[in-house]
């Protein structure tokens, strides 16, 4: 029989990872980027965006955003900084 190598937190027995390992809390922040045709469509997906957010949320998520004029379009850059890690992951979920 052979030893399965596992990482430090998983389980020797069936190489399961205790969910602590992946949900730590150290990442609660999500980062959007993408260009735009047109300015409004920009708009429309920070909307879209920030809707999604605010179903994902416990406590106000905080939201920084910027729509600017590039070479081929309008560029949406946003931050979304949730509460807990596993908002943030509802979040990114939620928007695919």
């Amino acid at each position: 029989m052979t030893e399965q190598k596992c990482k430090a937190e998983e389980s020797k027995v069936c190489c399961c990872v205790d969910v602590g390992t992946i949900i730590d809390n150290e990442d609660c922040g999500v980062q959007f980027e993408q260009v735009y045709a047109t300015e409004q469509q920009a708009e429309e997906a920070l909307q879209y965006l920030t809707e999604k957010a605010r179903q994902a949320e416990s406590d106000p998520a905080t939201i920084k955003s910027a729509v600017t004029k590039v070479d081929n379009g309008y560029l949406l850059k946003a931050d979304f900084e949730f509460s807990c890690q596993a908002e943030s992951m509802i979040f990114q979920l939620s928007t695919r």
